[in-house]
């Protein structure tokens, strides 16, 4: 069998198994689901996708599918020159990887660190990048306090009205203990704001971390940790003395999460695919022993790993863009005017996400890795009335849509950027190359590990050589993570092996709103 015939079965392994897995619809962690019909929403409107964008002078469409690298565009090396669709690159920063999530303000970006990666690069913890010429970024600072060493994960959060940064040490799936806050009155040299607890590792606080996220306000910092779900609310009046003022596990498994304009509700996602509704006033009021008490909970079962929620208004109307991480669950529309009754009344995919496409999806998501063709993090370019949605889409790419009618979405430009194939031992800040090589070494034999400390590993000959499954990827296409922060009609993110991408969105499919303002906490 060779290498690469042998990536595809590898592959297909992945994604049956994962297929297998939303076969079952899956049960939530706590309680009853409430919100009756979901099951028949999904059942209706999760078969189509969102119409095609029509790309204009200047694009490298897609060879396939929509959102697909089919298997020959990897195999050909095609993919290394990647693919563009009315977004084309303005500058970037190409690093050493762009960890999972980044953040930003004003004219900076913060790129999310990968424990143990990035302490074995030149340029260790939190990347800030001054982005006031877009086309020529510049590293003007790295943050190494323990918490920016020990890996951000998806816990950098930037809060606007404050101007604070806040990110959480996760060195594997849940962190404990540490946090640092960050001053962004100067954003290109952010300045710690405590110190002591939080910081100090003799001084941790009694938190868990993978996720995180701020009220509006800015005055409390909500994080979660996958296992065990404990979310915890942190109070910020005081940015140099942080403390938790409420714990609780409202299930077993938590992830990310949306917060209402007023602080009063978190939207928090289910691991195993749904949304648990938190009743966050009492935190917001700083009731003394507040309680937090669970509105309503609601499943799903074409997608998992329920990443995070935007919370957004139609003609005041409330709903939410809710992003599933793993199944190809893409990102569902959420009405919660009744907050205790959700219902679920659209859903965004791509053509590679479809049921009828999951043959095509396994022949060619072997090259992305674990990770593949689903959505992750997104942001709209406003809160009330958006007019577009921007996403980061995992092996995908970016993707942009057009969500004026939010019951009528079309993609309307995209960008995946060029495979970083062969770089697997230069990103050391990129969970997708750090995979590809940890992955490896651990299931194959000694001539593999010894080629990895001589510096002379092929990864096309570990692959032949090898009886396991693989743990991480090729570089065959990138793993785009974050959720794009706007700026006019730019939008700045990270990938997890181009690192920074500032790119240009066509004025002829897109015009900004005079009251921009991501939801990302840019």
């Amino acid at each position: 069998m060779t290498s690469k015939s042998l990536r595809r079965a590898l592959g297909a392994g992945l994604a049956v198994s994962a297929s297998m897995m939303l076969a079952v619809a899956v049960p939530s962690s706590a309680g009853p689901p409430v919100g009756g019909g979901v099951v028949d929403h999904v059942g209706r409107i999760a078969d189509t996708a969102a119409g095609r964008a029509e790309c204009g002078p200047g694009s490298s469409p897609e060879t396939g599918l929509q959102g697909d690298i089919p298997a020959a565009d990897r195999d050909s090396r095609r993919s290394t020159l990647g693919y563009n669709c009315n977004l084309t690159k303005v500058g970037g920063y190409s690093g050493r990887g762009g960890g999972i999530t980044s953040a930003g303000f004003d004219h900076c970006v913060y790129v999310g660190s990968l424990f143990p990666g990035n302490i074995a690069g030149p340029a260790q913890g939190v990347q800030v990048l001054d982005v006031t010429d877009p086309a020529n970024p510049i590293l003007s600072e790295t943050l190494t306090e323990p918490a920016m060493l020990a890996g951000t994960w998806e816990t950098l959060k930037v809060n606007n009205p404050r101007k604070l940064l806040v990110g959480a040490g996760v060195p594997l799936l849940t962190g404990a203990g540490l946090l640092s806050v960050y001053d962004l009155s100067d954003c290109a040299h952010p300045r710690l704001l405590n110190p002591g607890p939080g910081t100090d590792p003799l001084q941790l606080l009694p938190i868990t971390a993978h996720e995180g996220g701020f009220s509006p306000d800015g005055f409390t910092y909500w994080t979660s940790g996958v296992a065990p779900g404990l979310v915890n609310a942190v109070d910020l009046t005081d940015p140099s003395h942080p403390r938790v003022v409420w714990q609780g596990m409202p299930g077993l498994a938590m992830h990310g999460m949306g917060i209402s304009d007023d602080g009063n509700r978190v939207y928090l996602s289910d691991n195993m695919g749904g949304l648990v509704v938190l009743d966050s006033s009492a935190v917001q009021r700083r009731d003394p022993n507040p309680q937090v008490p669970v509105l309503a909970r609601m499943t799903w079962n074409d997608g998992w790993a329920t990443q995070h929620s935007i919370p957004i208004t139609y003609d005041g109307h409330h709903y939410l863009f809710t992003v599933d991480e793993a199944g190809s669950g893409g990102v569902k529309l959420i009405d919660v005017e009744d907050d205790t009754r959700p219902r679920i009344v659209n859903t965004v995919k791509l053509e590679i996400n479809l049921p009828e496409n999951l043959d095509s999806a396994i022949a060619s998501s072997m090259g992305g890795g674990v990770f593949g063709y689903d959505a992750h993090y997104c942001s709209t370019d406003r809160p009330h009335n958006p007019t577009a949605l921007a996403c980061g889409w995992v092996t995908s790419g970016i993707r942009v849509f057009d969500i004026r009618d939010p019951f009528d979405v079309r993609e309307i430009a995209y960008y995946n950027p060029p495979a970083q194939t062969g770089r697997n031992l230069e990103l050391w800040n990129s969970p997708h190359a750090w995979a590809s090589i940890a992955g490896i070494p651990l299931l194959a034999g000694p001539a593999v590990i010894t080629a990895l400390t001589e510096g002379k590993f092929d990864p096309a000959q570990a692959l032949s050589a090898r009886t396991g499954m693989v743990v991480g990827g090729d570089l065959s296409g990138d793993w785009c993570f974050s959720g794009p922060l706007w700026r006019g009609n730019q939008l700045w993110t990270s990938c997890a092996d181009n690192t920074f991408l500032a790119l240009d969105l066509d004025p002829a499919v897109y015009t900004p709103p005079a009251d921009q303002r991501s939801t990302q906490g840019s």
